[in-house]
């Protein structure tokens, strides 16, 4: 799929918003991608899966024992994932801030995972969640997103492989535009802080 293809996606079921936005990693945009709208469709979300999956090696896919998302922007694409290369979908969660796997999931003592994301803006989810697969006993050896909002710029110290890199802009508390300041802050995202 291309790019246009994919935003096409998120315009056809309201999910591309333009508004002044506080997104997950704390950054400002005009622009929001509501994942969870365009993945609301099962249909949508595992045309959108499979596009994802496309775009990872085989050598990689050939390695992969287990797939594991973030919560919870990261459940609905990662269980499309999971069934489109036919391995589990496991998922973190931080209820005390810190991510941890629950509800009875666990790694194969040197499992190796793949990532997977629905949005990748700064790549700090990402890696927390990196971090607590490892502390879990597995290893992740990539990981894949819907949209890549850093345009390819953000490092996650493991192969980054999304359907889309979009550069939409995005601003520090500190540094927001006159007419972005202007509009007010909706903060669609899942995180609190």
């Amino acid at each position: 799929m291309t790019t246009d293809q994919v935003l096409e996606e998120f315009r056809q079921c309201g999910a591309l918003l333009e508004g002044h936005f506080k997104l997950s990693s704390g950054r400002h945009s005009g622009h929001y991608l509501q994942c969870a709208r365009v993945l609301m469709n099962p249909a949508r979300a595992a045309r959108l899966a499979e596009a994802t999956c496309a775009q990872i090696p085989a050598a990689i896919l050939d390695r992969i024992d287990t797939v594991v998302s973030p919560a919870m922007g990261g459940i609905i694409m990662g269980h499309e994932v999971g069934r489109a290369l036919g391995k589990d979908a496991l998922f973190l969660e931080r209820p005390d801030g810190t991510f941890h796997l629950r509800r009875g999931f666990a790694l194969e003592p040197g499992a190796k995972v793949l990532m997977v994301e629905d949005v990748v803006t700064t790549g700090l989810s990402s890696r927390e969640a990196i971090a607590a697969v490892a502390r879990e006993g597995g290893e992740v050896i990539a990981e894949c997103a819907l949209v890549d909002r850093s345009a390819g710029s953000v490092d996650l110290g493991v192969p980054f492989y999304p359907l889309v890199a979009i550069d939409f802009p995005t601003y520090d508390e500190d540094s927001i535009p006159e007419e972005l300041a202007r509009v007010a802050v909706t903060k669609p995202g899942s995180r609190k802080e």
